[in-house]
């Protein structure tokens, strides 16, 4: 609820908090787009995308949860990059942190498929948590 607008009678608005996918996928976007300025030969050929988690194999063994996967394409198809949502979403302590850490993931998937070093892709790196406070 919130209290009338005191000149309009109205009541005001409270801006909506975009929820946790809506909040990943802004922040994949914008990944892609500062990614897109600064090397865009980068996403050449490239399809980007995300799922809630990796679709793991039930005898899967290891320790740890995949984050992201490049797949290249074997039959002249665009390679594809898919960032998973929930692996990041739980190594991030803030928003901030999540934004940072999406898009480090996908420079590095980005540089296994291309071959191109990191930071061709980003060259002004990802800042670190601590640059935001």
């Amino acid at each position: 609820m919130a209290l009338p607008n005191r000149w309009t009678g109205r009541p005001v608005r409270v801006p909506r908090r975009p929820d946790d996918r809506e909040f990943f996928a802004q922040a994949l976007a914008e990944a892609i787009a500062t990614i897109a300025k600064s090397c865009p030969r980068a996403l050449e050929g490239i399809s980007v995308s995300m799922a809630d988690v990796p679709d793991l194999p039930a005898a899967w063994r290891h320790h740890s949860v995949p984050l992201a996967a490049a797949v290249e394409s074997p039959d002249g198809r665009a390679a594809e990059v898919v960032v998973y949502r929930r692996p990041l979403q739980l190594r991030a302590a803030s928003r901030d942190g999540l934004r940072i850490l999406v898009r480090r993931t996908l420079v590095e998937q980005l540089s296994v498929v291309t071959g191109l070093p990191t930071e061709e892709i980003d060259p002004e790196g990802s800042p670190t948590p601590d640059d935001n406070d």
